[in-house]
């Protein structure tokens, strides 16, 4: 245990100020054309910057795609470390959508670059695979713990082709019988019920996946059952542009509700830089309504 403060606690204490909304930093070729931003690292850099600035003090997280700064090499690396600080110095919750994946020493490197404090990349949280199994990301979970840091483990994605995978059912485990994402959703359960002071907080500091446009009971997942704290922390792409609506939010995830996070990205950030504050306070007033 770590005298940080646990990710889950932090984040109980941001939905409490600002609501469950999160804002993706999705820097889009046809979003930076629209912004009147040019394709590069400076235009990135810019499309973030705005975007932090828009979302300080009137959301509580942002998550950053990291692909879109990426794909700009070191200059794009460079724009993704500013954009990151002026997020975090600005109060913003910041998660890493960076979805790294590896095993042993590899992925432990991973994770120290995205959730190290004082590291260039530092987040609050990253997205993590753990399709190789939920053991091969063990490291990263008992690193991040120890800083008070929070990870988000992909289970069930929106994406049609990501089903014969993500429903397959285990038959070499001690899971066998479930499907790899109940697996992976059963396992972070269990690993947040395993913290020291567990049933007296209301969230756990590990998370996951699960797309709003996701059948998840085809999933193999469990939704009608209230669990044991700590609650579960979802990260739900899929509301907004890729069709989800909030009103359906507690039909789509049951139980695991109070703990979601609604995240959207092109349905706000199409608003444009000059309306986006305005389209941020709408949405989080949206969610607000819809009881999330």
């Amino acid at each position: 245990m770590t005298d940080a403060t646990l990710f889950g606690d932090r984040l109980e204490a941001v939905f409490a100020a600002y609501g469950k909304l999160c804002v993706g930093i999705d820097p889009h070729p046809p979003l930076l054309d629209a912004w009147g931003l040019p394709d590069s690292a400076e235009g990135v850099r810019e499309f973030g910057l705005r975007a932090v600035d828009a979302a300080a003090g009137r959301v509580g997280i942002v998550k950053p795609q990291v692909a879109f700064f990426e794909r700009h090499g070191s200059a794009g690396y460079a724009a993704l470390e500013r954009v990151l600080a002026e997020a975090r110095d600005g109060g913003l919750m910041v998660i890493a959508d960076a979805k790294r994946g590896d095993i042993g020493t590899s992925v432990e490197a991973y994770g120290q670059a995205w959730l190290t404090p004082g590291s260039p990349l530092e987040s609050d949280a990253m997205t993590l695979s753990a399709f190789q199994g939920l053991g091969s990301i063990a490291g990263v979970l008992e690193a991040a713990e120890r800083v008070g840091k929070g990870v988000f483990v992909l289970a069930a994605t929106s994406n049609p082709e990501a089903a014969a995978i993500q429903r397959a059912v285990l038959q070499q485990s001690s899971r066998a019988g479930d499907t790899v994402a109940q697996a992976i959703t059963s396992g972070v359960i269990a690993w947040n019920q395993g913290r020291t002071d567990a049933a007296s907080r209301p969230l756990g500091s590990v998370g996951v996946v699960l797309g709003a446009t996701t059948d998840l009971r085809s999933s193999g997942i469990e939704l009608d059952v209230d669990g044991p704290r700590p609650g579960l922390p979802v990260l739900a792409p899929g509301f907004g542009h890729q069709g989800a609506e909030l009103g359906d939010l507690r039909a789509i995830y049951g139980s695991l509700a109070a703990g979601v996070i609604v995240s959207e990205s092109r349905s706000i950030l199409g608003a444009g830089p000059g309306a986006l504050a305005e389209a941020i306070t709408r949405r989080v007033d949206e969610v607000g309504v819809a009881g999330v």
